[in-house]
């Protein structure tokens, strides 16, 4: 097999992709080292994937005032790419994709250029097409290159489809995984029916990106009897914003939650971690004021860490909310074992060297 079809068994399988956030300077422009440095931390946690120029990454990078979707999937590609040489191993690559059907397809043609593996596509803004619009533009962009479907929470700018589109997602060629963000058990289930149902489902593999679930939804197996034949689906991997922060803890537990679902009972503190975990991406998300703060609340546990030197975002909307900090804080001091920062403090210094700071 060469690079990419390794790389697209390693997203069949399951792994762990966290999210990229956006480095930025004083004068909030891209600062490049700080980006190498955050691509370095996440490779070296052992994640099996890397995405980036998505939510977490700001949607507004593709504003032409700041034009810096394609610098960042440069950076990104070339992280991984030295990292895959220096250690003989494969790293998925996903890039965002946004916007009607000319913009999407342009961005996967760029982000087939630089050598990314999938691409995520988001249904961000785009909230008066009609459901066939999206398919379309599903089967648009799989003539490109393999798609991650993605089921985004209005919240941070997505919407509600019905159980029929994913359905039909389902059974677009070249679809190959979908991450459900949907941030509701009720339209995850649709998804994951859709998903089991499909004449493609052994080629779909589902990615949790339900932050307020992540634990419970790796542990689960959906079982769906239909006229008398039974399937089975559940969530292989995750693709979060979450797992931007406290990276290493996250791959040790994606391996235990693994393991545990392949045993017939499920200890019980696989339980109680969930609910932590959940209470944890509460503080980081900001869900008191509605998720408003769910950027910056990441970049401010990386900079608390010294992965990031700015807690600032390009827009001026996406900010800390009052008390988020203090939340965050809360957090580190109920669940010390869910954090990375001793592994942070021990690499720090090695890290910095690679990127030149």
């Amino acid at each position: 097999m060469n690079r990419h079809e390794i790389a697209l068994k390693k997203l069949a399988e399951g792994t762990v992709i966290p999210a990229t956030p956006l480095a930025l300077d004083a004068d909030k422009n891209l600062y490049e080292k700080g980006q190498r440095l955050l691509m370095n931390y996440y490779l070296n946690c052992g994640v099996g994937g890397i995405a980036t120029a998505v939510h977490t990454t700001q949607f507004e990078i593709r504003e032409p005032q700041y034009n810096l979707y394609e610098p960042v999937l440069k950076i990104v590609s070339e992280e991984i790419d030295k990292f895959e040489k220096k250690n003989d191993t494969v790293i998925v690559k996903v890039a965002g994709v946004c916007g009607k059907i000319e913009q999407a397809v342009k961005e996967a043609e760029l982000a087939k250029s630089y050598g990314f593996d999938a691409v995520l596509l988001s249904p961000g803004g785009l909230q008066d097409v009609t459901e066939e619009y999206m398919i379309e533009r599903t089967k648009a962009v799989a003539a490109i290159m393999p798609v991650i479907g993605f089921y985004l929470q209005p919240a941070a700018g997505g919407r509600i489809f019905s159980a029929n589109y994913w359905k039909e997602l389902c059974e677009v060629d070249n679809v190959v995984a979908i991450k459900c963000a949907s941030f509701n058990r009720y339209t995850t289930l649709d998804v994951v029916r859709a998903a089991a149902t499909s004449s493609r489902s052994d080629k779909i593999t589902l990615y949790t990106g339900n932050d307020d679930n992540i634990v419970i939804d790796l542990l689960t197996k959906y079982h769906f009897n239909v006229d008398g034949k039974e399937y089975v689906k559940s969530f292989e991997g995750g693709l979060l914003g979450h797992w931007s922060v406290w990276t290493k803890k996250v791959v040790e537990m994606f391996k235990v939650l693994k393991e545990a679902k392949q045993k017939d009972t499920i200890p019980a503190e696989l339980l109680t971690l969930a609910a932590e975990v959940t209470d944890a991406n509460s503080a980081f998300f900001d869900t008191a004021n509605k998720f408003k703060g769910s950027i910056a609340g990441l970049h401010r546990v990386l900079k608390n860490q010294g992965l990031m030197e700015y807690v600032h975002c390009l827009s001026e909307r996406e900010t800390l909310s009052p008390g988020q900090a203090e939340e965050i804080d809360r957090v580190y001091k109920f669940y010390p074992h869910l954090n990375d920062d001793a592994f942070v403090a021990e690499n720090l210094a090695a890290w910095k060297a690679e990127v030149g700071l």
